[in-house]
């Protein structure tokens, strides 16, 4: 269960990956049906204030020290020096809260924090971009993802720069307690409530000329109806393009091929049925678009790393009720 989250602050601060934890874990919405969270503030020296890596004289004061990290069940990190200046110590309470169980999260260059514990050798790790090169010289045995918006690896979740960190955290708060829970944090937070570990940090064409080249319409439809079949053809016929021309666009917009989006958009909707109703497996691969439960099982172990049952076990403490079939599921019983 996450109930404790702590941030590791450590100078110079990044306010941007602070707020980020702060948004999500460090505000009450018990008023809204939503879990609360003990939101600690730990930094080595708690008794004077954390500068930033701002130009503007700004300060952070902690409510804890490192000790603040021993029972968290989440601890945050956000971008960091290549070297710190607590280093042994930082480095020392981290690995102590690992084995303690905790998760550690770091964000942008927090991966170089991370990577000094020797916790991440020979795992998967994403960063920004521009460190990725630097990180893998550094720490040869860490396997360095330069292009994935972030990797889940159990204990240790790692993301690139910036808004990446928010997928981040919302992918732990969707895995540790459901997507209804993160989904109500992402829309009050404006931001999309789904972004795949593995979508590109960039993309080609990340804002179209002009809203009518965008296939943002074709996805919006997409997603609306995912229980039907689609196929290249079909998709590349909705927007009036050749089947060469809409997958270099789709991959151009989107950072992935449509098959790898489809798949996503169908895992995810999988996972919130699973959630959120009692449906049986069947009709919820049939909602989904996957046609059979076996092709449903294997892109939701693919995606992560579960059964859709063992799923659903997991959250048989969530009020669920059956989703009624939609029209085109309906049966006429009409004379």
């Amino acid at each position: 269960m996450l109930t404790t989250v702590g941030v590791l602050a450590v100078e110079p601060l990044s306010f941007f990956e602070f707020s980020i934890g702060a948004e999500i874990f460090g505000i009450d919405r018990t008023g809204q049906g939503m879990p609360t969270f003990d939101f600690r503030v730990c930094a080595p020296d708690p008794s004077r204030p954390v500068r930033t890596k701002h130009s503007a004289d700004i300060a952070l004061v902690a409510s804890h020290g490192l000790d603040g990290l021993i029972g968290c069940d989440l601890i945050l990190v956000g971008a960091t020096p290549e070297v710190l200046p607590d280093q042994e110590i930082v480095t020392e309470a981290l690995r102590s809260a690992y084995e303690g169980g905790a998760t550690l999260l770091a964000m942008c260059t927090g991966a170089f924090t991370l990577a000094a514990t020797g916790l991440l050798d020979g795992r998967r790790c994403a960063t920004h971009w521009m460190y990725a090169a630097r990180l893998a010289e550094l720490y040869p045995a860490v396997i360095v993802n330069d292009d994935a918006l972030f990797v889940d690896e159990g204990q240790l979740i790692t993301s690139a720069g910036t808004a990446a960190g928010i997928d981040a955290c919302l992918h732990v708060v969707r895995r540790e307690l459901g997507s209804q829970v993160a989904s109500y944090i992402a829309r009050r937070m404006v931001v999309p409530p789904q972004r795949d570990g593995g979508q590109r940090q960039y993309v080609d064409t990340p804002m179209p000329p002009s809203p009518a080249d965008s296939l943002a319409p074709l996805l919006q439809w997409l997603t609306e109806n995912l229980e039907q079949p689609h196929t290249m053809a079909s998709m590349a016929a909705q927007v009036h393009l050749s089947v060469r021309t809409f997958t270099r666009r789709f991959h151009a917009e989107t950072g992935t091929s449509p098959h790898q989006w489809l798949t996503a958009q169908r895992v995810d909707r999988a996972r919130r049925l699973l959630e959120d109703t009692d449906n049986p497996i069947e009709d919820v691969a049939r909602r989904c678009g996957f046609g059979s439960t076996v092709t449903l099982r294997n892109h939701f172990r693919a995606a992560l790393g579960s059964t859709p049952t063992a799923y659903r076990t997991r959250f048989t403490t969530r009020i669920r009720h059956p989703q009624p079939a939609t029209p085109s599921q309906q049966v006429d019983k009409t004379p």
